[in-house]
């Protein structure tokens, strides 16, 4: 992400023209921006002709300059953008005023966005700029007859590949070596600035070896993590142990899976910790909250004013952000998310005990 330009406003707002660079980036946005926002880009509309010399063919689309008064945001992750919608409220054409319209936002599309900033979406764009400098990782998985790459996203974990192969060594010693071929070359295809390589037992050293063999360009990026299982299992195991952070500073999702399973492990033996919007807020009324771990989907819907909670959840932020607290938000896409939403979409990792 780029912030092109930030300007004060009045009643305490700001104005940030953004440039988003990546899917990731997008995700950010669609997390930030809310009912009420002001947004402007460069667009395309399609504007209806009816005259003497040109007959009504259902419109024709124009290029200009619009801004809207934001109604609705949606991330479409197949697509590659983000849909902002909401009624015209300035354009380069006057009789567009008021009507609706719909910005698509992909990377690199240039937006202004106007509106009262809460500190941690400010905190989120800031994150998105940094994330910039990250290098891109990826983790492959493998073990006896199967093989998986994921992509490490700031929105959660992508798969992007699966592989079998034949199982064992000696006569099906070839059928192994296709295996490990074709995921050399997925990793080859994609050239990823680091390769996390993990799964039980020798096999990833065995496809190791056979990439150094076949001269592969990613070799000297492996990094090579034991794990219990491939797949799924087996990237979750390597986020917990910090494998993507010693490769990627400060990854989102390794984050958020250290703090779920902090506060898991806290549940499971009584330890201080708070879920449910009622119980979090008045640990953080009583300046008991040392991590605040709130979900991005619920957080964005009580904002709207679609959500059921009798708490303010701005307010919660605000008193344990002024009383030393961190917080993280979490992302729907990925597991802990999931767990956390389980938990009523909000949760704390306290300092002390409240009763």
């Amino acid at each position: 992400m780029q912030i092109k330009e930030r300007e004060a406003r009045e009643g305490g707002g700001e104005r940030l023209t953004l440039v988003p660079e990546s899917l990731d980036d997008l995700w950010h946005l669609a997390y930030v921006l809310e009912p009420g926002d002001r947004v402007s880009g460069d667009t395309t509309r399609r504007i209806q002709r009816a005259d003497d010399q040109m007959r009504d063919t259902g419109g024709e689309r124009e290029p200009m300059w619009i801004a809207l008064d934001v109604e609705d945001v949606e991330f479409h992750k197949f697509a590659n953008r983000l849909r902002v919608s909401g009624v015209i409220a300035d354009c380069s054409r006057e009789d567009q005023l008021g009507l609706h319209h719909t910005l698509n936002v992909e990377a690199f599309d240039e937006i202004t966005v106007t509106k009262l900033w809460q500190p941690d979406q400010i905190e989120r764009v800031e994150e998105a700029v940094e994330a910039a400098d990250q290098p891109d990782v990826a983790i492959a998985t493998i073990e006896e007859g199967e093989a998986y790459v994921h992509t490490v996203q700031q929105y959660g974990v992508e798969e992007s590949g699966s592989f079998t192969g034949t199982t064992g060594k000696g006569e099906y010693a070839r059928g192994r070596e296709e295996l490990f071929a074709e995921l050399g070359g997925a990793l080859e295809r994609m050239d990823p600035d680091a390769v996390i390589l993990a799964g039980p037992g020798f096999t990833k050293q065995d496809a190791l070896d056979y990439f150094e063999e076949q001269h592969m360009d990613f070799v000297e990026r492996v990094t090579t993590v034991d794990t219990s299982a491939a797949g799924g299992r087996g990237v979750h195991e390597v986020l917990k142990r910090g494998a993507v952070e010693d490769v990627q500073a400060e990854t989102r999702i390794a984050e958020e899976s250290e703090l779920i399973d902090e506060l898991m492990a806290r549940l499971g033996t009584d330890e201080p910790v708070a879920y449910g919007i009622e119980e979090v807020a008045k640990a953080a009324e009583f300046g008991a909250v040392e991590t605040l771990l709130v979900l991005d989907e619920r957080l964005r819907k009580e904002r709207a004013g679609e959500g059921d909670w009798d708490v303010d959840v701005n307010d919660v932020i605000t008193s344990v952000e002024r009383q030393g607290g961190d917080v993280t938000v979490f992302s729907h896409e990925f597991a802990p998310g999931e767990r956390l939403r389980n938990l009523g979409g909000i949760a704390a990792l306290l300092r002390y005990r409240l009763s």
